[in-house]
């Protein structure tokens, strides 16, 4: 069960954060999961070592938006390299 509650985690917070970032992503629902979940990773990782605060088991208004956050900026980074690999590949089916 726990692989299901991070795939639905990770959807949820790679929507929240899709939706905060502006403009358009052309990334898809995998994509999406991916990003929420290692977004959450990294950023509770990062609030955990780093400021000390949260742990793994804990879940508050605060966690969540950790999570958010982490997923708004990997899915910021993401997002261009992604946009810049799928003009690549159309490019190369053009030839």
């Amino acid at each position: 069960m726990g692989i299901v509650s991070w795939i639905f985690w990770g959807l949820f917070v790679g929507a929240i954060a899709r939706l905060l970032l502006p403009g358009r992503q052309a990334i898809g629902i995998i994509w999406t999961i991916l990003l929420g979940v290692a977004g959450a990773v990294v950023g509770g990782f990062f609030a955990t070592e780093a400021l000390g605060i949260g742990g793994i088991g804990d879940f508050s208004f605060g966690s969540f938006l950790i999570a958010v956050a982490g997923a708004f900026v990997l899915l910021a980074v993401a997002t261009p390299l992604l946009e810049r690999t799928e003009r690549r590949r159309e490019a190369e089916e053009r030839r």
